[in-house]
């Protein structure tokens, strides 16, 4: 029995001090943009490596999620004779919720990966404190292009990701429901809001600064030899996913339901 507590205690233990070496991360990253002390040649490629060659897997995600959404709505939907509302049901799916979170999960999956193994590796051929030596701080060289790439792209990614998604659900409606095209596309617009592709964009927004934190702070984090950084790899996009869940739900509950 002791044991177990101990456990308990280790666990509670590690996880305050993951999240406090993230938001000291985040804070000290956030200071270096608010300073202007921004590399914008760094950033813009970090802009095309993590945002722009993760779009097509973005769309075929999101493209293939719209489809089922309307699939599984456009059936019941005609059945009770609201065929018109099916369109804007998906719109307001993809805006509020499917296109902010499976655009950040694929990036996760595929940019926060890459970050932390590139960083990972770094630590490991002592090339970051290389960096130390040279009086260049790891934050503001390593991290804060990544961020600013990130919380630019994300948005971006995501406004993609909500046309796409609408575009596959409007062909799977006509296909399978024999909803038209107009109809469908009126409903979107009869029925999203501005405002909630706004409020979608700052779920986005968040949501990359999630990811590019962790992902950084995992690969400074990183531990000796190749198992190491194949360790903070993976726990990057484990605790990347689980902290988007959990996040989504939250930001869900004040910008949707108050």
């Amino acid at each position: 029995m002791a044991g177990f507590f101990e456990g308990i205690g280790r666990f509670v233990l590690s996880a305050l001090e993951y999240i406090g070496g993230s938001v000291r991360l985040c804070t000290e990253s956030l200071s270096f943009i608010l300073r202007g002390k921004l590399r914008v040649g760094l950033t813009i490629s970090q802009m095309s490596f993590l945002g722009v060659n993760s779009l097509l897997i973005v769309l075929m995600t999101t493209t293939f999620a719209g489809m089922v959404i309307a699939l599984q709505l456009a059936h019941v939907a005609v059945q009770y004779g609201v065929g018109k509302m099916v369109g804007g049901s998906a719109s307001l799916a993809m805006c509020r919720e499917l296109g902010p979170m499976l655009t950040a999960i694929v990036v996760a999956g595929r940019a926060g990966s890459a970050i932390t193994a590139e960083i990972g590796s770094m630590k490991v051929t002592e090339q970051i404190d290389a960096l130390k030596m040279l009086a260049v701080s790891p934050v503001g060289y390593l991290v804060v292009p990544r961020v600013l790439a990130m919380l630019f792209m994300v948005p971006i990614l995501t406004l993609f990701s909500d046309i796409s998604g609408l575009i596959g659900g409007s062909i799977v409606a006509n296909e399978s429901a024999g909803i038209p095209y107009q109809v469908f596309w009126d409903s979107v617009r009869r029925m999203t809001l501005t405002e909630d592709l706004m409020k979608g964009l700052l779920k986005s927004v968040i949501f990359g600064l999630e990811v590019s934190i962790i992902s950084c702070f995992q690969g400074l984090r990183t531990g000796r030899g190749a198992a190491g950084v194949g360790k903070a790899t993976t726990g990057s996009v484990v605790i990347s996913m689980v902290v988007i869940f959990i996040t989504n739900y939250i930001l869900s509950l004040f910008l949707f339901t108050v």
